[in-house]
């Protein structure tokens, strides 16, 4: 299994016991929906190796307590301390609506409604305040705030986002 077809479930944050129970920090909304996995992918060193669960509860609010099969004592718990886990693509529960997975718009043609075509988003850079489509348009990039109120429908079918940026916005890029 590779990383691109996994999504990232959270980190694993601390030992819960002596027996190699270990404590999950959650990257979710909806925390619930992942109690009852058969299995999970860890990074170990760069590399998705599987674990099969063998118990796991919700423990406080955004923390998933699990028991992996062979994964039994404390010092086999400590070697996965800060890893990553990782779930099949798959496992995401669907979105409809304008709510979408940043991977699942890669690709898609960005239409604003007073501008028009604008271009393909290229990525999406979270790594600020404000979550940003990265669109190229004819060899130029186009930063454009992924704000509720201007994306005003997501339309999958023909791989398609119309927007209304403030006016000027794409402008400045151009």
């Amino acid at each position: 299994m590779k990383k691109e077809d996994c999504f990232y479930l959270g980190k694993i944050v601390r030992k819960y016991s002596f027996n190699g129970e270990l404590l999950i920090k959650l990257d979710t909304d909806e925390p619930e929906l992942y109690e009852g996995l058969d299995a999970m992918f860890v990074d170990v060193r760069g590399n998705l190796i599987p674990f099969f669960v063998e118990s796991s509860q919700l423990h406080k609010s955004d923390l998933l307590r699990v028991q992996f099969e062979d994964v039994t004592t404390e010092a086999d718990a400590d070697a996965l301390l800060k890893s990553d886990v990782y779930l099949p693509l798959e496992l995401l529960p669907k979105l409809d609506g304008n709510k979408f997975y940043f991977h699942e718009v890669i690709g898609f043609t960005i239409n604003d409604k007073n501008y028009g075509k604008v271009g393909v988003i290229k990525s999406i850079n979270d790594s600020t305040a404000q979550a940003l489509f990265e669109v190229e348009n004819n060899g130029k990039e186009i930063l454009i705030p992924m704000n509720d109120e201007f994306i005003l429908e997501v339309n999958r079918k023909n791989k398609t986002i119309l927007v209304e940026t403030p006016e000027g916005l794409i402008d400045l890029y151009l």
